[in-house]
């Protein structure tokens, strides 16, 4: 407590030292003309370090505001296009610059050298570039670390990014994808003094890449660029550890760079429930949310068992091919237990039916993907992607289940367990090809793709069923089932880009795509002598599914100046075709929609905009919706496919603002979106429900479904000094119209559900990082046939984050959080508190880190969740990871142009432009 106190005194003594300042100005260019989007910023004479800074306005105003010790700074000013401006400053409480004229930059001269510090943030046309060693960290933080402190982005405790509140959804390294398509693995292990800059993009195709056409713009690609003294050598992360309750983790990873050339090996295996390479310095493998780690990554999960191992490599020879390839593995031992009570709404009544059940899972995967690029010249590529997917899954479940009346009276019980081998394998290829003509955005596109999925099913199966009303009775079953699935698909797309007038467009395009299913399901009792030799013809069948797309369109794209417009307007042609081998009955027919994607976006200035947009879509129905033949693997639920059902129609509108300001030193956004969707002809299920309460499920189409959703984001962040204070409201809402039947009756259930939120964050550089937050989620039910039945019920989160970096090389966090489920029925604990706590200490030049971590420390943890579905009201529990300790040891080390590294890197700021 007196370190404390003496530590609070400190940082108040220095607060007091500081002075506010405020400086104002104005960038033009030699005609007077204002420049929006410049970068001002200011740093210290002692070491240049960043002190604040701000883009300018469309008006080219700024305004830097912050607290500062220092006497004397240095204002820079940079633009796109024009010298780098500098002058020194002393700092005022108010201090008025007026119009900064800036000079073009002239490059005539090869020997004049302007010798300044890169912009922390700089904003071109479509790319938001932030320079790393402008935003401090710890010395051994990682790229996640590092895309916290960047003004606007965001990273939740499940490490999902969001930039200016649109989601991160690739992360490139120097231009290439690290290790996959999984973001995670590059940002829990990239090291921050290896990165120069990160560059912010709408995420592209490799298509739409080299073809110049615009990209996603609601979905973001980040692109690591490594310093080029840092482009040569390696970096290494190992830890193990060994827990209580037999809880162990190890894990390893090695990355080695060769300028275009780069291998990255992975390699781990845990029994706590994680991926195996998240090398967070604090909580590590137990995430860094208890909330998150309930409501995803254990929920309904059980407890697993997991080994894995990777390598990636990616190369590139001569400027004109190009090889990026990985392959994984990785074997899941996985126990699950489940306890669920489900209340059942029927038009006149209801019941309720309850079940317990518990399984183990023993899967193998392998993946395998590549992808080889040649550039035959600047205009024509390309690229041929293979993909292949395997795994092998042995399971044992056993469940028992009841149902009882509105009286609560038994009305029957069954037993089941079964046996399963499924084993499956995936095949992809996808080849396209690129020839642009000239340099305005004409090009023709031609993209070939083939799929080929097998999957083999054998299941010895047994259950007992008894019914207790009036005519009681035992059903068993004795079986085994031999099931194959085969699927073949194969597509061809042909796109013609014809350049009308400067950024305006006409897209003809022509998508074909066949599928064919085929499904083979035999069920076999077992004789007299026990052996499963009897085929049961009324349980089997060999079912077989075709269907052919076609989908011609026509488009006009207008992009230019802040304006983005698409109308793309065409026919969906599909062809359904079934029929059952088995049994010669056959269904065949055409449908016809209209084909549409529109959409309006206008940015109103940099880092604002706005959109509207439309689309249409048509989704056939699943080969099990449309298999005619019964499925008693629940004996209480009979399921029977639909061989007449259409494909589903889809309409959805979606809109959205955006806007945020950087300002002094953080900045400040709000990001707000809404979505409709409502469907045509939606697969529903039709269940009706016998005397003994035995279920008969079947599927039809309906209109009426659909849901909406909006949102709104506001979030601010203030840095002063080395001290950072960041909020961030939320308000999600969305309201769902399900429609089904239920005993002959047509149903609908509305619900609703309203989740604001609240997040601070509070941190002072290498000391302390605290974030608490809230969050309510209200959710209101309502069921056409029974109105008494209908649910309204609010369940709340509390959570606190808090990391102190004091004293030196010591880590201690704490991640406390609170559950409240509302509406639970007795029986289930509708709250908990979970509360993670890590304490580590550096040594070793900080290579090494000895950590003692504690999951659960309160023992407290629960897994109970309410869901109101379609017709029924349903609480469940579940078996999850409980209170365990962990000590582990980790160590790294790197190597990069010369330099073997691994405590604390030096600063090499300055730069030529």
């Amino acid at each position: 407590m007196k370190q404390i106190l003496l530590l609070t005194i400190s940082l108040f003594a220095l607060q007091l030292q500081a002075q506010d300042f405020s400086i104002t100005g104005k960038t033009i260019d030699a005609q007077g003309i204002s420049l929006e989007s410049a970068t001002v910023y200011l740093e210290k004479l002692s070491d240049s370090s960043l002190v604040t800074y701000a883009i300018t306005d469309k008006d080219g105003i700024f305004n830097l505001e912050g607290s500062s010790q220092e006497k004397e700074v240095n204002l820079f000013i940079s633009y796109a296009g024009f010298k780098p401006y500098r002058k020194k400053l002393s700092l005022e409480q108010s201090l008025d610059l007026g119009p900064v004229k800036l000079e073009v930059q002239d490059n005539v001269l090869d020997e004049v050298l302007v010798v300044a510090n890169r912009a922390p943030v700089t904003i071109k046309k479509d790319t938001l570039e932030f320079n790393a060693a402008s935003f401090a960290t710890r010395p051994d933080a990682n790229l996640e670390e590092l895309l916290k402190k960047l003004p606007g982005a965001e990273v939740d405790s499940d490490g999902a990014i969001t930039i200016n509140g649109k989601p991160v959804t690739r992360i490139l390294v120097n231009g290439k994808e690290f290790f996959g398509d999984d973001p995670k693995i590059a940002t829990k292990n990239l090291p921050k003094e290896i990165i120069e800059k990160l560059q912010v993009v709408d995420t592209k195709t490799k298509s739409e890449e080299f073809t110049g056409k615009a990209g996603d713009p609601d979905n973001k690609t980040i692109n690591i660029t490594i310093k080029k003294d840092k482009n040569k050598g390696y970096f290494a992360r190992a830890t193990a550890g060994a827990g209580t309750n037999d809880r162990y983790e190890m894990s390893g990873i090695g990355n080695i760079f060769r300028d275009n050339e780069r291998v990255t090996i992975l390699a781990g295996s845990n029994n706590i429930n994680s991926s195996g390479f998240d090398f967070d310095d604090v909580y590590g493998m137990m995430g860094r949310s208890g909330a998150r780690a309930v409501e995803s990554g254990n929920r309904s999960g059980g407890i697993t068992k997991s080994e894995t191992a990777g390598i990636n490599y990616s190369n590139e020879w001569l400027d004109k091919y190009e090889f990026d390839g990985d392959y994984f593995f990785d074997r899941s031992n996985t126990d699950t237990r489940t306890r669920t009570e489900r209340e059942n709404i029927l038009p006149d009544t209801t019941y309720f039916s309850n079940s317990e059940s518990s399984s183990n899972a023993l899967n193998d995967r392998h993946r395998a993907n590549a992808r080889i690029e040649v550039e035959f010249d600047t205009l024509t590529r390309l690229s041929f992607s293979p993909r292949f997917d395997t795994s092998k899954l042995q399971s044992t479940r056993n469940s028992t289940a009841n149902s009882l009346d509105g009286n609560r009276d038994l009305v029957n019980n069954t037993f089941t367990t079964d046996q399963e081998d499924i084993f499956n394998l995936r095949v992809r290829n996808n080849l396209d090809f690129i020839k642009r003509f000239g340099n305005r955005g004409a090009y023709l596109r031609l993209d070939l793709s083939q799929e080929y999925n097998n999957q083999e099913n054998n299941n010895l199966y047994f259950s007992e069923s008894n019914f207790f009303n009036d005519n009681p009775r035992t059903e068993t079953q004795d079986q085994f089932i031999d099931e194959d699935e085969k699927e073949y698909q194969y597509g061809l797309g042909i796109e013609q880009r014809v350049v009308l007038a400067t950024d305006f467009y006409l897209d003809l395009n022509y998508n074909f795509s066949s599928a064919k299913s085929t499904n083979s399901r035999y069920v076999f009792e077992a004789d007299t002598s026990g052996e499963y030799t009897v085929r049961n013809d009324s349980l089997s069948s060999n079912f077989e599914v075709k269907t052919y797309r076609n989908t011609p369109s026509l488009g006009l794209n207008y992009d230019h100046e802040g304006w983005r417009i698409n109308a793309d307007v065409g026919l969906l042609n599909t062809i359904l075709k079934n029929e059952n081998l088995l049994n010669p009955v056959s269904f065949n027919n055409t449908y016809n929609n209209l084909y549409i994607r529109t959409g309006i976006r206008y940015e109103l200035q940099r880092s604002k905009s706005i959109y509207v947009d439309y689309r249409t879509n048509a989704n056939t129905p699943s080969i099990r919706q449309l298999q005619p033949v019964p499925d008693q693997t629940n004996p209480l639920n009979i399921i029977i496919g639909n061989p007449s059902l259409r494909p589903a129609y889809s309409h959805n509108i979606g809109a959205g603002f955006r806007s945020f300001n950087f300002g002094s030193g953080g900045g400040s956004g709000i990001f707000s979106s809404l979505s409709l969707d409502f469907t045509e002809n939606q697969v529903v299920s039709v269940s009706s429900v016998g005397d003994d309460l035995r279920r008969t499920t079947t599927y039809a189409n309906v209109d009426g479904a659909m849901s909406a959703s909006a949102r709104v984001f506001y979030t601010k962040s203030t840095r002063k000094e080395e001290q950072e204070f960041r909020y961030r409201l939320s308000l999600t809402g969305s309201h769902d119209k399900n429609v089904g039947f239920t005993n002959g009756t047509l149903f609908d259930s509305k619900r609703l559900r309203i989740n604001p939120g609240l997040r601070l964050t509070y941190a002072i550089q290498e000391l302390i990082d605290i974030n608490p937050s809230y969050n309510l989620t209200y959710n209101n039910t309502k069921y056409s046939i029974n109105e008494d039945r209908n649910q309204e019920f609010i369940n709340h989160t509390v959570g606190f984050e808090a990391t102190s970096y004091w004293p030196k090389n010591v880590i201690f966090g704490n991640d406390i959080t609170y559950n409240y489920n509302g509406n639970v029925s007795p029986g289930f604990q509708n709250s908990s508190v979970l509360w993670n706590s890590s304490l580590g200490y550096q040594f070793l030049e900080e290579k090494a880190t000895l950590k003692l971590k504690v999951y659960d420390l309160l023992d407290q943890v629960v897994d109970t969740q309410r869901i109101t579905g379609d017709d029924y009201v349903q609480d469940t529990n579940s078996l999850i990871l409980t209170q365990y300790a962990m000590l582990s040891f980790t160590y790294k080390l790197s190597n990069f142009g010369g330099n073997k590294g691994g405590g604390r890197p030096g600063s090499n700021r300055r730069r030529r432009f």
